[in-house]
């Protein structure tokens, strides 16, 4: 195969040179031909929006048996349902055919032992590499439980245990049968973007949630950083008709926390779009919520109107004829890799052996499961291979995808880095912990402070430059799609 060169070649030149404009451009593409200028998937020269192709395909996955919800550190065995759990794929295409696929899903987290047989399976089908796949979960917790996902958290029952095994291998399956489908789905389409905002999601670090309805009844603004936007792309047919919208928010959707399936606010949000617009596919994804809460909560009369509240800002984006959706011209460009996160502090032998009777039961469980881990002969690792992706559609949009509960911090710092048509997208591809900031860092608490065993790592606390090296490695896959 021989080499591509990725992206087009722009000039700007200064004022008096513009004559000369024509013949730069052909000497520099000539120099780049020569140095063969390889890169991970080539953006098309296509100086339109047309020569898309999009497929889209969706799946159930609101658990038959009875699988345990996810989150909040208890057993919550399921008493019924709202309304279904939906994993849902975007497949596109560009005018050179090169292909992403983005998986949403109404999951509370997908550990790595998951997505990496959906990926490998993926490839083996379908030739669809790493790079051009992403996994997201909502980070639901009125969502089912997942492999070894948040495994300490839960009491050990054999019987449970085989269920939620028995379901993930179902859940891997039903993924790399669904993004088949989208891919046989593919069909010419127009891709569009906007961007609306609602403010439900709080940070729940600077304010008490006690307080909140007080402080928003008297007016009183709330502290701590957020991210109230609410990014939007749009997919049409040919014919105008909506396809798919895909729509995201920075918030974990924890406004409830009974034991009924439902996918909390994003889940109603999708429905209500879904009614608007029959025949489309609504998708939704987190985009760095991991210190942002809905606040008040804890009704479904609060999560049914936050549902709203986001389904409403999407179609005011959809509606608005002063700043209409921009469409998203051609070509597709992807880069992935793993960046290696380090700990502050590998447990100790001695330390977990303190902890086998500690009052916290989560914690005695993860300190017995990590003792026999180096009774078996298994070394701790001081590193984890932490995801990230850079996809870029068009010239107008950059998709930066993260793994894990980042905070509000990454989304903000990344947007105003790359500029405007930046989405930042957290839990992607492996629940592994939460992403501090280096300010979360410093300030402590849950996010940013000692609470790595809950996740299952073999440590406390990261290292407080992970904010540094994952920036450093989202710059140089940037830098990949957008020479």
């Amino acid at each position: 195969m021989g080499m591509r060169i990725e992206g087009r070649i722009r000039c700007r030149p200064a004022v008096g040179l513009r004559l000369g404009r024509t013949i730069v451009c052909r000497w520099l593409l000539v120099l780049a031909l020569g140095a063969g200028l390889a890169s991970a998937d080539a953006v098309s020269p296509a100086s339109s929006a047309e020569g898309w192709r999009a497929g889209v395909a969706r799946a159930v996955i609101t658990p038959q048996t009875g699988v345990w919800l996810a989150g909040y550190g208890s057993k919550r065995a399921p008493d019924g349902k709202l309304h279904d759990l939906w994993m849902k794929a975007l497949a596109l295409e560009d005018n050179a055919g090169h292909r992403v696929v983005l998986i949403t899903s109404d999951f509370q987290g997908v550990p790595k032992a998951m997505s990496d047989q959906v990926f490998a399976r993926i490839k083996q089908k379908y030739g669809i590499e790493r790079r051009q796949v992403m996994f997201t979960f909502s980070h639901n917790h009125c969502g089912p439980r997942l492999g070894n996902d948040l495994v300490d958290y839960y009491p050990v029952e054999a019987a449970q245990v085989a269920l939620v095994e028995a379901y993930t291998a179902r859940m891997v399956t039903r993924c790399v049968s669904m993004v088949g489908e989208a891919l046989s789905r593919l069909s010419p389409a127009t891709l569009r973007i906007g961007q609306g905002e609602t403010t439900f999601a709080v940070n729940r670090r600077n304010n008490r949630e006690s307080e909140v309805p007080e402080l928003l009844a008297r007016g009183t603004p709330l502290k701590g950083p957020v991210d109230h936007s609410v990014p939007v792309m749009t997919v049409t047919h040919p014919d105008g008709k909506l396809a798919a919208v895909l729509f995201g928010y920075a918030c974990h959707p924890t406004t409830l926390s009974f034991r009924t399936w439902c996918g909390d606010y994003p889940g109603f949000a999708q429905l209500a779009l879904e009614q608007n617009h029959p025949g489309a596919v609504a998708m939704f994804v987190n985009t760095c919520g991991g210190d942002q809460n809905p606040l008040p909560r804890r009704s479904v009369e609060l999560c049914r109107r936050y549902g709203q509240m986001l389904a409403t800002a999407v179609e005011e984006v959809l509606a608005d004829e002063e700043r209409p959706l921009r469409p998203v011209t051609n070509g597709l460009s992807t880069a992935f890799e793993y960046t290696e996160l380090p700990y502050l502090e590998v447990v100790s032998r001695e330390k977990l052996l303190g902890l086998l009777e500690d009052s916290n039961a989560i914690r005695a469980r993860w300190a017995a499961r990590m003792l026999r881990r180096l009774q078996g002969g298994q070394a701790f690792a001081k590193t984890y291979p932490y995801p990230v992706h850079a996809w870029r559609l068009g010239r107008e949009m950059l998709m930066i995808g993260m793994g894990a509960e980042s905070v509000v911090d990454y989304a903000l710092r990344f947007k105003r880095e790359f500029g405007p048509g930046t989405w930042v997208c957290g839990y992607s591809d492996d629940m592994i912990a939460y992403i501090p900031s280096r300010r979360v860092w410093e300030e402590g608490g849950y996010e940013g402070g000692s609470y790595l065993y809950e996740y299952g790592r073999p440590a406390f606390r990261w290292s407080g430059d992970i904010e540094d090296q994952i920036a450093a490695s989202v710059r140089r896959l940037v830098k990949q799609v957008r020479p």
